[in-house]
């Protein structure tokens, strides 16, 4: 595996934080993290998400409330959500 980036690290923080069963768009992550204009790389971190179990990628999603894609799959997306009861708290 190769080291984690500052970036990569500094936006898994941020993740590691979204509570179980919410959710919060890659803007906020992005806006969390310092950098508002970043949105796409936010996802391209987390497509890259090594640790999946601890780093629950699936919180995020769309500012439109979409769930976006997932590096194990739309549906399991869905599914990990569905079974968290997911509120969505941002939808920026």
């Amino acid at each position: 595996m190769k080291p984690l980036t500052l970036f990569q690290k500094k936006v898994y923080t941020v993740v590691k934080k979204i509570p179980r069963g919410e959710t919060r768009s890659y803007a906020w992550v992005a806006q969390e993290i310092g950098k508002p204009g970043v949105v796409r790389a936010v996802g391209t971190a987390l497509r890259k998400n090594p640790f999946a179990i601890i780093v629950p990628c699936h919180r995020v999603i769309h500012s439109d409330g979409t769930l976006g894609k997932y590096a194990f799959g739309a549906d399991l997306k869905e599914k990990l959500l569905e079974i968290e009861g997911r509120i969505t708290k941002d939808k920026k």
